[in-house]
């Protein structure tokens, strides 16, 4: 997905081909520091998978209201809104290594303190809301640079089969960790959280293994933190294609925010057992593999402008599956094929953002990216579960399928202007 990076490595074993090196490239399968950070991932990302399909279980048992299930959730989102911005901006200052290490050791610690509460009883909302906000938050430096540092891990030319590897383990672990979320919480409350904590405490211990630097040397030492802020919202807003894809990811995001709890309340209804709930969401990730598999081959095929006005189309179409699905089984099947076009969709976006953006500045555009795009989940959240509360599910996916068609038909609108993109970026 990205393609213009090159690194300082502390050993010639670690030499990343700068551009324009015609040197062969050492497979990804035999790229140690690669398989660690992915490995590492991938175990935390199971867990994590498995803790964000609990927590709505978890508050519906508690509080037995959709509504207040969807404003303790939007909570912890709130912290993107707070940080992202500032995090970008620090983690190109600081060693992204040691951020990720940092953020993953207090995040297991957050997890912890949750099932000790729930052990002993103690557990309140605030408390729920508090351990949300705070992970959220880590996992707002943690995801900015993990995301940041990948081009400095594997040579430049292989950035794209890097990001489709990486969505194909993170599809595996989306299809692993909502399957087992439920059954984890039906043998205990505490136990998804006591799972989601070891993973996260695995993922520190794979990353001290791992030698590389994590980005280059700086050329220059940076500026006031929000002169730097301001420098990546400048350099991402005129860059036409990079704002174009930040509005159009925020349009396809925000409607389906609160899916994972539309499901839940879906799934309630239709009386379906704990069991049935974990495949009902671990069919998501077995779409999100599929779909991944499927991303190189059909950027290959299509190209970019293809690739991202069918994408937007069949992202919009494949929402009204749910309002098809009345019983579990059915659910199942819409969640899988609803989700082959979600890593599709991001492998595109993701492999010209990262191509197109200088590494001194990556952290900082991913965060204005991910602002953008996302910044919406937290009204989402609350929306929806209010929505849920008062008009039901399938009402629900009705309303939210309206600002999806209507996006997917402004796209068409843009061909054009893709092409364009398209275009450039060959040429370049």
């Amino acid at each position: 997905m990205d393609l213009q990076v090159s690194t300082v490595s502390q050993s010639s074993e670690h030499h990343t081909p700068q551009a324009g090196d015609d040197r062969p490239s050492r497979p990804l399968w035999r790229n140690a520091s690669f398989l660690t950070l992915l490995g590492g991932q991938g175990i935390s990302l199971t867990g994590t998978q498995a803790t964000q399909v609990t927590l709505p279980l978890l508050l519906l048992a508690l509080t037995n209201s959709p509504a207040i299930a969807g404003v303790v959730t939007s909570i912890g989102s709130l912290s993107l809104l707070l940080f992202c911005l500032p995090a970008g901006a620090l983690v190109d200052r600081w060693d992204r290594k040691k951020v990720m290490i940092i953020c993953d050791s207090l995040s297991t610690l957050g997890l912890v303190s949750l099932a000790a509460a729930l052990l002993f009883n103690r557990l309140t909302l605030v408390h729920i809301a508090l351990v949300a906000f705070c992970n959220e938050s880590l996992g707002i430096f943690f995801s900015l640079a993990n995301t940041s540092a990948l081009p400095a891990v594997v040579d430049r030319r292989q950035l794209h089969q890097a990001l489709s590897v990486n969505e194909v383990v993170t599809s595996s672990a989306s299809t692993l960790g909502p399957a087992l979320g439920p059954v984890l919480f039906s043998l205990g409350r505490a136990i998804p959280f006591i799972a989601d904590a070891a993973s996260t405490a695995l993922s520190v211990c794979s990353l001290c293994f791992i030698r590389v630097q994590f980005q280059q040397e700086r050329a220059a030492p940076p500026g006031a933190l929000l002169h730097d802020i301001k420098e990546g919202m400048h350099w991402l807003w005129h860059h036409r294609l990079i704002r174009f894809l930040a509005l159009l990811t925020f349009g396809l995001m925000a409607p389906c925010s609160g899916y994972l709890l539309i499901i839940d309340v879906m799934a309630r209804q239709m009386h379906a057992s704990d069991a049935e709930l974990g495949m009902i969401l671990g069919s998501g990730g077995i779409g999100s593999i599929v779909g991944a598999l499927l991303a190189g081959p059909l950027y290959r095929a299509f190209g970019l402008t293809r690739m991202i006005v069918g994408s937007v189309w069949v992202w919009a179409l494949s929402w009204l599956l749910f309002a098809f699905a009345h019983d579990p089984f059915m659910l199942g099947v819409a969640n899988s094929l609803g989700f082959v076009i979600v890593p599709i969709y991001m492998v595109q976006q993701l492999s010209v953002r990262t191509a197109l953006t200088p590494d001194h500045l990556r952290g900082r555009i991913n965060a204005v990216f991910r602002l953008i795009a996302f910044g919406s989940q937290p009204i989402g959240l609350a929306v929806n579960g209010l929505m849920l509360q008062y008009a039901g599910p399938y009402a629900t996916i009705a309303l939210l399928f309206i600002p999806q068609i209507i996006l997917a038909i402004c796209v068409l609108f843009q061909i054009g202007f893709l092409r364009q993109m398209e275009k450039s970026i060959t040429a370049s």
